[in-house]
């Protein structure tokens, strides 16, 4: 994220994409049999769009993982490029088995100039944080992940470029 004063009272804030990183975890309980596997593939970047922050009250800015954007408090959004998405990935696992979604539901983005923010993940097109789903296709059929977001941003928060990332774990039983 790229904060720029403009008059001291509004700032642009750009963010960069927060990288979702995965493991990719197989199931050995029949290392044989390849339907036991389960595969997962990093798409796209969550990114939050360009908007503005007026004045030092601070606000937040929400990606659902549809897609839409909302803000509260001084964040006024903007239509500039880039746009805001969620995060995705891609699930390959086989039917008859659950998939249940692990993630740290907290994050922190940091900037090369000592600035902090909060990024709150979640939720997903699957459910929150510890929910699961079963997988009723075969085993080529592919499965989006979609991860929103919501992004806390101080009245106080410093010019720069902000980065961090996420861990989840996908696991099947």
């Amino acid at each position: 994220m790229k904060i720029q004063n403009f008059n001291d009272r509004i700032k642009k804030l750009l963010l960069l994409p927060v990288f979702g990183y995965l493991l990719v975890l197989h199931a050995f309980a029949q290392p044989t049999e390849k339907e036991e596997s389960l595969t997962v593939t990093a798409v796209q970047f969550i990114h939050f769009g360009t908007f503005y922050l007026m004045g030092f009250s601070g606000g937040t800015i929400t990606v659902g993982f549809d897609g839409t954007r909302t803000s509260t408090g001084g964040v006024i959004l903007l239509a500039n490029a880039p746009i805001a998405q969620p995060a995705i990935f891609e699930i390959k696992s086989c039917k008859g088995k659950n998939i249940i979604l692990s993630f740290n539901p907290k994050t922190t983005l940091t900037s090369s100039n000592g600035g902090k923010l909060t990024l709150d993940i979640g939720p997903t097109n699957r459910g929150i944080n510890g929910s699961g789903f079963a997988i009723k296709s075969d085993c080529k059929f592919i499965i989006p992940l979609r991860i929103g977001g919501t992004l806390h941003i101080p009245g106080t928060a410093p010019p720069g470029v902000y980065r961090g990332n996420f861990d989840f774990t996908c696991k099947q039983e």
